[in-house]
This record gives C-alpha cells, sequence and structure tokens, in this order.
C-alpha cells in the first residue's frame, strides 16, 4: 500500500450510525492513473476497476496486489462483475457494450439502436434475471471520429437476456451517468449528473421501468448499494443516503471520487475510485450487490 491518510471529515448528516467501521482510515491503495474509474468485485472480492485515458482494466487483488487484466480495453468506463466472472464493461470506444469472459475473451452484446451507435454507454448494472440496464450520456471523448451525438436523447437501455437488440427503458434525463439496482431486482436508481437529482424506478415483472420518484437532490458519477439499503453516491465525497433518500454519512476522500463499489474477502471494504488514484476504507456493513 502506498500509506495511509487519516479520515479527515465525516459527519453524520441524521440521526443512527453511521456506514464507516468506527476508527478505519482512508487508505490509498494505488496511484498514478489517467482517471480511475468503473469499479467491481468478483465473488472473492477481487476489484477490477477501469482508467479510460490508458485504455486499460485493472485488477487489485484481495492479497493488496495490483496487476494489468486487460490493456487495450476498448476505453472502457463502468463496469459490473457477474456471478460468473464475466465482466460486463461500458466500452465506448466504439460506443458498445462488452462481456469480457474470464479468459479476456470479448463478446460484442449491444452496439447501438434503430440503426444508430450508441452516444457513449457509460455505466451499467445486471439484475438478477440477465437483464442488463445501462446509462448512454454523451462526453465527447479524443478518441471519436465525430463530435456530435448520434441519438436523439441521452437516456437509459435495457437488454434483456432473451433478446439480441436493446430497448429504450427511460428517458427525461438532462445527463444520466451512475445506474445501480437493488439484489432483489425490484428497484434501480439512475443519477442525473447534470440535473444533480437521483431517481428510483420500480422494475417491473418484464423488465420495464416504471413509478420514476425523485430519491434525492444529488447527481453522481458511481453508485453503489449496501446490505441495509442505504445508496453511495459520488460527488465532493461519497454522499450516503438511507432508502428513504435522507443522508445519513459523508466519507472525505483526498481525490474527488468518480465511482464505488465493495470488495475484500468480506465485502466490507468500500473501493473508491478518484481520479487519479484508488482509495479504500473499512465499512460496518456488507455490499449489497457483491456476487450477484
Amino acid at each position: 500500500m502506498l500509506g495511509a491518510l487519516p479520515l479527515g471529515a465525516r459527519a453524520a448528516a441524521g440521526a443512527g450510525a453511521g456506514v464507516v467501521l468506527p476508527g478505519a482510515e482512508m487508505k490509498k491503495l494505488a496511484g498514478g492513473f489517467g482517471f480511475a474509474e468503473g469499479p467491481t468485485s468478483d465473488t472473492q472480492g477481487n476489484v477490477y476497476f477501469t482508467d479510460q485515458p490508458n485504455d486499460r482494466i485493472l485488477r487489485w487483488s484481495t492479497e493488496g496486489k495490483l496487476s494489468t487484466f486487460m490493456q487495450p480495453a476498448g476505453r472502457a468506463n463502468g463496469m459490473f462483475m457477474t456471478v460468473s466472472g464475466n465482466l460486463i464493461a461500458c466500452a465506448d470506444e466504439k460506443n458498445e457494450l462488452w462481456s469480457i469472459a474470464p479468459d479476456k475473451t470479448i463478446t460484442v452484446l449491444a452496439k447501438g439502436i434503430a440503426g444508430k451507435y450508441f452516444n457513449g454507454p457509460n455505466d451499467v448494472w445486471r439484475a438478477p434475471d440477465g437483464t442488463l440496464y445501462f446509462t448512454d450520456p454523451f462526453y465527447k471523448r479524443t478518441w471519436w471520429d465525430h463530435d456530435v451525438m448520434a441519438l436523439d436523447r441521452e437516456a437509459v437501455y435495457r437488454l434483456s437476456p432473451d433478446t439480441e437488440q436493446p430497448v429504450l427503458a427511460a428517458d427525461g434525463f438532462v445527463r444520466p451517468n451512475g445506474i445501480i439496482g437493488t439484489p432483489d431486482g425490484k428497484h434501480l436508481f439512475v443519477a442525473d449528473i447534470a440535473a444533480r437529482k437521483t431517481y428510483r424506478y420500480d422494475i417491473g415483472a418484464d423488465g420495464s421501468l416504471g413509478n420514476r420518484r425523485l430519491f434525492c437532490e444529488r447527481g453522481s458519477d458511481g453508485m453503489t448499494l449496501d446490505e441495509e439499503g442505504n445508496v453511495y453516491l459520488t460527488g465532493k465525497d461519497v454522499e450516503v443516503f438511507d432508502a428513504s433518500g435522507r443522508q445519513i454519512d459523508a466519507i472525505a476522500v483526498p481525490e474527488r471520487p468518480a465511482n464505488v463499489s465493495f470488495g475484500g474477502k468480506d465485502h466490507r471494504t468500500l473501493f473508491i475510485t478518484a481520479r487519479t488514484s484508488l482509495y479504500a476504507i473499512a465499512l460496518r456493513v456488507k455490499g449489497a450487490n457483491a456476487t450477484k
């Protein structure tokens, strides 16, 4: 490890216990990345994350070792690890959604809709039934040969396991970014980072989204959930909201956080990708989507 930092300013915004393990320190695990993003963990607790400017996926093992899992990596951004060990990756080099097998075999799951390429898949969540939900905002990339988005909206799309074509799942956003669902597959959270709002949807039996309602007045780049139903958003700090949308904690990070995921052998460590570095802090709670 590169060293431990004091936790710094951390305050519960409401009554009740915070999520950080008492006495835990924020630890810088590794640094020197172009922009660290997309953390997700496998069933053992090894954490995979992306360094998009350097076109690579990295792995932080439960033994505390950093290695390169794949390079080049399709300019992967947000990712989600399935229980079978496949990485679902938003590969925006060609605006695609990938599945990467443990042996690094790549399957392109989706590359566009209605004959047009996506704006740039950004973050993804896999429901228990295998349905994929992903955000598709437009952020102009230096590696593209175009500078305008092909689609007429920045939206959320759904790809069912029994179909080859994605469908529009939700729109009405300024710029959707972070996305996460509950492990029972009943609810989906979508952060509109530009509007500074996060919404909660009900997931229907057919995978459709309904009953959109405001969850909190915060946007977010990345998101995760813990076993108590608390939602973790990234802004100036990592902000934690309970299931009712009330902020209950704020975890200070030395660099502005981009994304978060649980990992480690007991899945009680919060891993934070923050600009040029990977950080971690021990929590008293376990991640909700640790092995889904």
